[in-house]
């Protein structure tokens, strides 16, 4: 990782290896895995870092966390994860000016990908 001005989120993870797994569809890999805390990055911008949470949330519908991965090519990324996408009709402009599509990952945490149009 570069020493370049950015976040990395911390997200818990109540499956690290599901949760793992899941981050590596969208295009993330493990920089450094320390077993129940793992740093993961897309090499362009993207880092997280995944914290073992084996008991939380207690019910995955109630987890308030989210993510908004902003990204140039919104339809690439969808077609690595069609079957997770929340959205019937998949990745769509949105009336505040996005085009993004969601989906939630193993605990549940929701991730909106997409960018900003015009």
């Amino acid at each position: 990782m570069s020493g370049q001005h950015h976040v990395a989120a911390i997200v818990p993870a109540r499956d690290i290896d599901a949760s793992e797994a899941f981050y590596r569809r969208l295009g993330f890999e493990t920089v450094s895995d320390h077993g129940d805390y793992r740093l993961m990055d897309d090499a362009r911008g993207w880092r997280l870092h995944l914290r073992a949470t084996p008991d939380w949330p207690r019910r995955i519908e109630d987890n308030p966390l989210g993510l908004y991965l902003y990204v140039d090519d919104v339809d690439a990324v969808a077609d690595r994860v069609r079957d997770l996408i929340l959205e019937p009709q998949g990745p769509h402009a949105r009336a505040w000016g996005t085009y993004e599509f969601s989906i939630s990952d193993p605990s549940g945490t929701l991730i909106r990908i997409g960018h900003v149009l015009g």
